[in-house]
């Protein structure tokens, strides 16, 4: 079935869809908290200043990987 999908375009489509579709759902689960609690959020973001390099890139990691792993175990 994906064979045939691949081959009209149609995988093509559906990839970009679930594409927009994920940077949407994104942006308004990023948005829950600036809209909730926006002087809590705005703190956190004065904080994120005081953070070091490697410490960002060892939380950007991790993230990373937690995302692969979850999408792995729903996938």
């Amino acid at each position: 079935m994906k064979l045939a999908k691949a081959i009209n375009g149609k995988l093509i489509f559906d990839m970009w869809h679930d594409l927009a579709v994920t940077g949407c759902l994104m942006l308004v689960i990023e948005g829950i908290i600036p809209f909730l609690a926006p002087q809590r959020w705005r703190k956190m973001l004065l904080m994120l200043d005081q953070i070091d390099d490697n410490t960002m890139r060892v939380i950007g990691l991790a993230s990373m990987l937690t995302g692969t792993a979850v999408l792995l175990m729903i996938n």
